[in-house]
């Protein structure tokens, strides 16, 4: 299996045939097999059920946040590359491409970003905004300088970075993003950063206010 892609759910019933109708695209332009690896917070919605239903395999969580999501998908996948999505599609499916092979060539991992220079942010709040660009002063100021963005979801991991990765990650939160990349920072990986065209999700701001922190980390880059 060349590619695998690890999508982490909780209560996604609502927006599944928009996860799906990405995925379909995805699959479509791909030029080689794709397996997609869901990993379950103990949904009560039928998220679980739907994408079985659909034909992806599904891992069920018994406890753990998002971060032991993420974990448990990484290091499950098959895939010698093994990227990371949201299931909102808030970039292009056909953007993606952008951070696999062969469009990318001799990396250990590749995010997207929604501030390098070329990206495009669309309808997002000036509050979402701002949020977003001190929570990424403070990373750059603490642990990684050269990231404009380390929380869009959209990446994807060599194999062997994957496992080197996640095995050691701890944190069961959104700052998995930023532990990760910090751990690629001390192992020497070549990490590269790809602009993207992204989409405020409309439902993020009620995210953040239902799930606190965690969504609001998520949204922050």
């Amino acid at each position: 299996m060349l590619l695998s892609v690890v999508l982490p759910t909780f209560q996604q019933a609502h927006r599944l045939q928009h996860t799906f109708s990405g995925l379909r695209t995805l699959r479509r332009l791909l030029p080689y097999p794709l397996e997609v690896v869901v990993v379950d917070r103990g949904s009560t919605d039928g998220t679980a059920e739907r994408c079985e239903a659909a034909g992806f395999r599904v891992l069920r969580l018994r406890a753990g946040g998002f971060g032991a999501a993420i974990r448990a998908g990484m290091l499950a996948a098959r895939g010698i590359y093994r990227a990371l999505i949201d299931g909102d599609w808030s970039i292009p499916p056909e953007q993606m491409l952008m951070l696999l092979p062969p469009v990318q060539t001799g990396f250990d991992v590749t995010i997207a970003s929604r501030h390098a220079k070329g990206a495009v942010r669309i309808n997002q709040p000036l509050s979402a905004y701002a949020i977003s660009r001190v929570f990424n002063r403070l990373v750059r100021s603490l642990v990684l300088p050269d990231h404009a963005d380390t929380q869009l979801s959209f990446k994807c991991f060599r194999a062997e970075a994957a496992r080197a990765l996640f095995s050691r990650c701890r944190e069961d939160n959104a700052v998995i993003h930023v532990e990760a990349l910090a751990l690629a920072k001390v192992f020497g990986l070549n990490v590269v950063e790809v602009p993207v065209d992204w989409t405020f999700p409309p439902r993020m701001g009620s995210t953040i206010a239902i799930d606190g922190p965690e969504a609001g980390l998520r949204a922050s880059g």
